[in-house]
């Protein structure tokens, strides 16, 4: 069994990852451009310091991986720490020691420390997004409903809508993404 390190070193870099996507990449590349990691950000500075690097798994069809990753690449550039790709599918053994509710949701992004021992895990939301589509899903009728498949294909575009162009989602990504990591460097 392949270690998270050996994950890691087979891997593509996140920038090479993103060039690459066939799904979603556009949305991706809009929100890298706009968001913006403070200049002034003690985690910044504590990351650049703590000689970690960081696996994500991922697909290009996620769209949750589609508002994270670009998110979560500015801040290891700001940090200077290297984030490669792992793709959910490719290799199940890796998602799978990596469950969310007994299920394979993406993203996942893996913090590891030079060693290449997990120190620690964040994905695949933050609090307030996963309360956002909770809230989104508890408004699609029930399956059986002949309206069901429409109604959840536009709340998936409403999803799209919102994490592309709403900052305030950016936030909860980047905020989370701190406060869980912070804990464990």
């Amino acid at each position: 069994m392949k270690t998270e390190q050996q994950y890691f070193e087979e891997s593509k870099e996140m920038k090479v990852y993103m060039e690459d996507m066939s799904q979603l990449k556009e949305q991706s590349f809009a929100i890298y451009e706009s968001f913006e990691v403070a200049q002034e950000d003690a985690f910044i500075e504590n990351l650049k310091n703590a000689n970690v690097h960081i696996l994500a798994i991922t697909e290009d069809w996620c769209g949750d991986a589609m508002l994270n990753n670009p998110i979560i690449r500015k801040v290891a550039e700001a940090a200077n720490v290297e984030i490669r790709t792992a793709l959910r599918d490719a290799d199940t053994d890796l998602i799978d020691r990596y469950l969310t509710n007994g299920g394979r949701a993406i993203p996942i992004y893996i913090i590891l420390n030079e060693m290449g021992e997990v120190l620690g895990k964040w994905g695949p939301r933050a609090p307030q997004l996963q309360q956002f589509v909770m809230d989104n899903r508890a408004q699609l009728p029930d399956k059986e409903d002949p309206n069901f498949e429409e109604a959840q294909k536009a709340m998936y575009e409403n999803f799209r809508i919102q994490y592309t162009e709403n900052p305030q989602m950016w936030s909860y990504v980047y905020e989370d993404f701190k406060k869980t990591v912070a804990a464990i460097l």
